[in-house]
């Protein structure tokens, strides 16, 4: 069996404090600042935003969330569901555009049981795959990792979103609108 070697993946499983500068949610809390590259939030709509994740499974590897501060599904409202859907159309137009995967996964982690560290504040991932990649899961096989610093993915996925018709563009470390 050939293993995968990812190290900074310990870096997450074994902080002590979770997120240090936050006082309630991430995905609340992030999008009110001002550093949009800082914090990985490459789009931003009326109801929802995306951010890198910030220990990839794949480069890529995003994350639609809505502004609506809840781990369940079935309470937003049609405006939001509809933004929350337009916005994962544009993330997979931006991430084929960036970097022409072979496919996706995409999903959400709901409830205690689902596997997610962050349960109170849904959001889908999206994660670009290639045939030969690693997956998620305990790697078996003959597999390769597809590697690039996050800050690179941000920059080409950053230029696929503000590549979009109805794109606003302030510059390259506030995230891509769309209004």
């Amino acid at each position: 069996m050939e293993q995968v070697f990812a190290p900074w993946r310990i870096e997450w499983i074994r902080r002590e404090e979770k997120n240090p500068d936050i006082e309630e949610c991430l995905f609340c809390e992030l999008p009110e600042r001002d550093d949009d590259r800082e914090h990985l939030l490459v789009a931003r709509s009326d109801h929802a935003f995306v951010m890198l994740n910030n220990y990839p499974y794949n480069p890529g590897h995003a994350m639609v969330i809505p502004h609506t501060h809840t781990g369940d599904y079935t309470v937003l409202d049609d405006d939001v569901l509809l933004d929350h859907a337009r916005l994962k159309q544009r993330t997979f137009d931006a991430l084929e555009e960036a970097f022409g995967p072979d496919g996706f996964n995409a999903g959400l982690n709901l409830g205690d049981g689902a596997g997610g560290s962050i349960d109170d504040h849904l959001h889908t991932h999206v994660v670009p795959r290639w045939q030969g990649d690693t997956n998620f899961m305990p790697v078996i096989s003959d597999t390769t990792v597809i590697v690039e610093a996050l800050e690179e993915t941000y920059d080409h996925l950053h230029d696929a979103f503000a590549d979009q018709d109805g794109a606003v563009v302030s510059d390259d470390d506030h995230a891509v609108v769309f209004e």
